[in-house]
């Protein structure tokens, strides 16, 4: 590698008060994360690259022996790449750690185009160095060390060098992957989903930009103009920033890689995963009901579970352990369980689906009971605990245990972690066996990209018995595996005592 030592402008640390915690929350917790793989989604300008820098001056300057490794950072032009040494430097400075003359040469690889790729060298006592790379390399092979791929979703062939990049990983390397959003499409997008469905490992880290705001940003940026601090300043710089970027900001600020709209499962892939063998059992309570006597409505209940339900339950096999999804509705929306079954090869299959119309908590209650009760080896369940269904999942957590039943607040961050597991499973064959009903199928088929998000709309829609849905089958799927994933805990040993199917069995527990 041909080197030549050039001058680097170490910005002045003494213009402003060093804070007790150089780093703001969300760079300690970006910097503090060791996994061997981890991406982070920002906001422009949060000083991740910044936080990288400090974190990257340890590591090459700590003596092999305490883990010290080679550090490749690679960006997407040049300006970016003398901006990151830069800060390199600072941080050796301010850590007191001895390092060389900054070196700027050429990349020592096989092809004219590696040669003609501009490099900057710090180099350190330990024998580590910082390699910071202008443009993409062709050929990361044969290196070790930590790869810092910044702005990762703007680079031409990123699957490549992400491909090259992961062989770092087998002698103790790390790969850490910078970018703000650039498409719904882009494969850092497609990577960040991959690590959240669980395809691949890593760990995925998010910051909007209100969100490092909210984390001191501002107060950072007074710091650095030399003025105080005021709310009203704040907020409008804010709005400011905001209306620069105009309709861009939802991918530059918050987060939201554009063109992310429409369905988010396609009809071929739901279909493929349907069965014509799998029942939907549909009870609908007509207006009045809920006045009738408790023990009308509580045999009533027990006449439709032990026609309806039952004979499905009687068929599953004994050895399975089973999980079910819970989404409450009363009077509008409807209320489904999906229960799972799980063999030994993992696959998690749907026997069947209750759909609940109008029925009155009591007999809800009751219809929980029975099926959880009669499920083999029920391992866990996942309820919707917003609102009205805020009872039903509290009652079943007291009934089974708080170790198996989880109560779930729909947030978007809930949504954002546990859908895209749902829709690898199904691509993968890991999720089978749903109804091949139309009212499934359209539920599953409402969820959209909401925000960057995969989840249910506001809008309604009108199911084939004229009634309203709000998606209840999909939000009752995605709970349902999400409960196999959360609670699955391994075999369970514990076998239950003989039940008589009798009208007082059916009251026990109220």
């Amino acid at each position: 590698m041909t080197t030549a030592a050039v001058p680097v402008e170490i910005p002045n640390t003494a213009l402003a008060p060093v804070p007790a915690a150089v780093l703001m929350g969300y760079q300690q917790r970006w910097v503090a994360d060791k996994s061997p793989v981890k991406f982070i989604e920002k906001s422009r300008r949060t000083g991740i690259t910044w936080a990288e820098a400090s974190d990257n001056v340890l590591t090459a300057a700590s003596d092999r022996s305490a883990g010290g490794q080679n550090v490749y950072y690679i960006a997407y032009n040049q300006d970016m790449t003398v901006e990151y040494i830069q800060a390199c430097a600072m941080w050796a400075r301010v850590f007191n750690r001895a390092a060389g003359e900054i070196d700027e040469g050429f990349w020592d690889g096989e092809s004219e185009e590696d040669k003609a790729i501009k490099t900057y060298t710090i180099r350190f006592p330990s024998g580590c160095r910082i390699v910071a790379l202008s443009s993409r390399p062709s050929n990361l092979r044969g290196r070790q060390g930590v790869i810092v791929i910044d702005e990762a979703g703007f680079h031409e062939k990123l699957q490549e060098l992400l491909d090259a990049a992961m062989a770092m990983l087998i002698w103790g390397g790390q790969v850490h992957v910078i970018s703000t959003h650039f498409g719904a499409d882009n494969p850092f997008n497609e990577k960040i989903t991959d690590i959240r469905a669980g395809r691949i490992l890593g760990t995925v880290h998010r910051v909007t930009f209100m969100e490092a705001v909210e984390d001191d940003l501002y107060r950072r940026v007074c710091m650095r103009l030399g003025k105080p601090w005021a709310q009203d300043e704040q907020n409008a710089w804010v709005a400011r920033v905001y209306g620069f970027y105009g309709a861009g900001a939802s991918q530059e600020l918050d987060c939201i890689p554009s063109n992310g709209t429409g369905a988010w499962l396609s009809r071929a892939l739901i279909e493929l995963r349907m069965s014509a063998d799998t029942p939907v059992l549909r009870w609908e309570c007509k207006a009045g009901f809920e006045l009738l006597s408790d023990g009308i409505r509580t045999a009533d209940c027990n006449d439709w579970l032990t026609a309806q339900m039952r004979p499905h339950l009687e068929r599953l096999q004994s050895d399975a352990i089973s999980f079910d999804g819970e989404d409450f509705g009363r009077t509008g929306d409807l209320s489904v369980h999906v229960p799972l079954i799980q063999h030994q090869n993992l696959v998690r299959r749907v026997p069947f689906t209750v759909e609940l119309r109008n029925v009155p908590f009591q007999q809800q209650e009751q219809v929980c009971y029975f099926l959880l009760d009669r499920l083999p080896r029920f391992t866990g369940g996942a309820f919707d605990a917003r609102g009205n269904g805020q009872y039903l999942a509290e009652r079943a957590m007291q009934k089974y245990g708080v170790s198996r039943i989880q109560q779930v607040m729909l947030t978007e961050g809930w949504y954002r972690e546990h859908m895209p597991p749902v829709k690898a499973a199904l691509e993968d064959g890991n999720l089978t066996d749903l109804p091949k009903d139309a009212d499934t199928l359209a539920d599953l088929r409402a969820v959209q990209v909401v925000r960057g998000v995969p989840r249910i709309p506001d809008t309604r829609s009108t199911g084939e018995d004229k009634g309203k849905r709000h998606g209840d089958a999909a939000v009752a799927v995605a709970l349902a595996y999400f409960a196999s994933r959360e609670i699955n805990k391994g075999p369970v040993t514990v076998t239950s005592r003989p039940r008589r199917d009798s009208l007082a069995t059916s009251l026990q527990g109220y």
